[in-house]
């Protein structure tokens, strides 16, 4: 019988500011996919929902405290298995609202807001591109709701 590959899950968090914009965080360059945007999170702990995840993540990532009520799903995309790492379960949330104002407190990172039109021109690690493809539409309509008549 063939055994499921492990999987771990991890957790992205697309705060969305009323002018329909999406902040991206750029990777340290020492790090794995160094010097490539993406959507602020990282992975679920032992004992954590996905949601207590973001609120942690997003804390120590940016010094913004999410509610978990203010977090809702927006897709999900899969990095299949690889010979030294296993698969990836990338969850896209979204948040409209939060507390603070967002820095990028890791050391080498940056933080930038993204107009939809911008969003696919950054350079991104391959997972969060059909995140950011799923998430456009959603800010177009943001972005509608926002215009004043």
């Amino acid at each position: 019988m063939e055994s499921l590959p492990t999987v771990q899950i991890v957790v992205a968090l697309a705060l969305i500011d009323r002018a329909g914009r999406v902040l991206m965080q750029r990777r340290p360059e020492s790090k794995a996919h160094g010097g490539l945007w993406e959507f602020p999170g990282g992975k679920v702990e032992a004992g954590e929902s996905c949601e207590t995840a973001l609120v942690r993540e997003t804390d120590e990532e940016l010094g913004v405290a999410v509610d978990v009520a203010d977090i809702f799903p927006v897709f999900f995309a899969i990095e299949p298995p690889s010979d030294s790492k296993r698969q990836v379960l990338l969850l896209l949330f979204g948040a409209r609202n939060w507390h603070g104002e967002p820095r990028a407190l890791e050391t080498g990172s940056a933080i930038a807001w993204v107009a939809r039109d911008r969003l696919m021109s950054l350079p991104m690690p391959p997972p969060d591109v059909p995140l950011a493809q799923a998430l456009i539409p959603l800010l177009e309509g943001v972005a509608k709701a926002e215009t004043p008549p």
